[in-house]
């Protein structure tokens, strides 16, 4: 499992037209499903976006920097299915259990989503920065999974394995 996370000020998913999931201040969530990834892939995924540090402490103020998370600061979630991080499309049921995990554990009004599978555009107005984020027990397995196109950038001179 992975996931890109970008910190926004707003970001909205439209389908067909139609917005189908849009928040405020919050982080906008790219996630990969692999085959191979558990229930256990998927609390700890959620566990991880509800409680991952990016915000400063008091963005106003100058605060301590990488401080609190969207749990800390009741922010918004937009999670969206991204089937290139994996390509697969054998996941729906484990972004639909990663979809439940988070409003259980979270405020349910404050999860959105995308539609899995569909032809989606997502807009956002970042705050940087990004991140990239992989479950421990899938962690071992993606060198397997790695796309060819992310392999192709890491065999480069330099760069890290």
């Amino acid at each position: 499992m992975r996931a890109i996370v970008q910190r926004v000020s707003r970001a909205a998913v439209v389908v067909d037209g139609a917005t189908v999931g849009e928040i405020g201040r919050g982080i906008c969530v790219l996630l990969g499903i692999c085959q191979s990834d558990t229930a256990q892939d998927a609390d700890w995924m959620s566990k991880k976006l509800l409680n991952l540090r990016l915000f400063d402490e008091n963005d106003e103020q100058g605060g301590k920097r990488w401080m609190k998370s969207v749990r800390d600061l009741g922010l918004e979630v937009l999670v969206v299915s991204q089937f290139t991080l994996h390509a697969t499309l054998k996941a729906e049921k484990m972004y639909a259990d990663i979809l439940e995990s988070m409003r259980r554990d979270y405020q349910e009004d404050k999860i959105k989503a995308g539609v899995f599978g569909a032809m989606m555009e997502v807009s956002s107005t970042k705050l940087w920065p990004r991140y990239a984020l992989t479950s421990h027990s899938s962690h071992a397995r993606m060198k397997s999974h790695r796309p060819s196109w992310l392999t192709s950038l890491r065999a480069r001179p330099g760069a890290d394995s």
